[in-house]
């Protein structure tokens, strides 16, 4: 029997010794898998944060953009709106003109726009009822520089200011917003200056 309790002994220590290094090695692997799981779940949050930050960077960048988009695009709105605004006051200043000053103007106006040959101009309803006596001579002055002679149309045309100066079949349309919209740009840009100049 003590030879029987002693191969017993011996199978229930080598039973042990494996049941250990299987639970070491159990254990190992298990730190390992942690281990690794632990290493993968920080690899995998550090690559969300800075994918994270990256996103939240290029997101901050995009909306500076758009303001700073949407604030030039107001004030290139107010800005237009300003020059409509004095373009309009200046449209509206010289039609409120005294008669002198007016059909003064209105001759320097057609000087410039006079060409050899007859001349017919025509004026809107209003300021013809208003037209000084010598207009016609006076406009014959400054046409005869050009070789030329103006007559009054003794028709009214369909405009509110300014004139329609006709040579046989070429009119030119001589009224303050027709000469401001054929030279727009120019205007814009001399009326921008003075008004943001005024501003700084």
């Amino acid at each position: 029997m003590a030879g029987l309790d002693e191969i017993l002994n011996m199978i229930s220590a080598q039973q042990k010794q494996t049941e250990d290094s299987i639970i070491k090695a159990a254990e190992t692997k298990a730190q390992q898998i942690i281990k690794e799981g632990e290493s993968k779940a920080q690899t995998a949050y550090d690559e969300y944060i800075r994918k994270a930050k990256t996103q939240h960077e290029r997101d901050y960048e995009n909306s500076l953009s758009a303001i700073d988009a949407e604030m030039k695009r107001r004030l290139l709105s107010c800005k237009v709106e300003l020059i409509n605004t004095a373009i309009e006051k200046t449209i509206r200043k010289l039609k409120d003109l005294p008669d002198k000053d007016y059909f003064d103007l209105i001759v320097r106006l057609a000087e410039k726009h006079m060409q050899t040959g007859e001349g017919t101009i025509s004026f809107g309803s209003s300021d013809l009822k208003r037209l000084p006596a010598d207009l016609e001579s006076r406009l014959n002055e400054k046409a005869a520089k050009s070789g030329g002679s103006v007559k009054i149309a003794a028709g009214s045309a369909d405009i509110e200011d300014g004139f329609i100066l006709s040579y046989g079949l070429i009119s030119e349309n001589c009224s303050f917003r027709a000469i401001i919209e054929s030279e727009s740009e120019e205007v814009r840009d001399i009326a921008a200056r003075e008004l943001f100049r005024q501003v700084e």
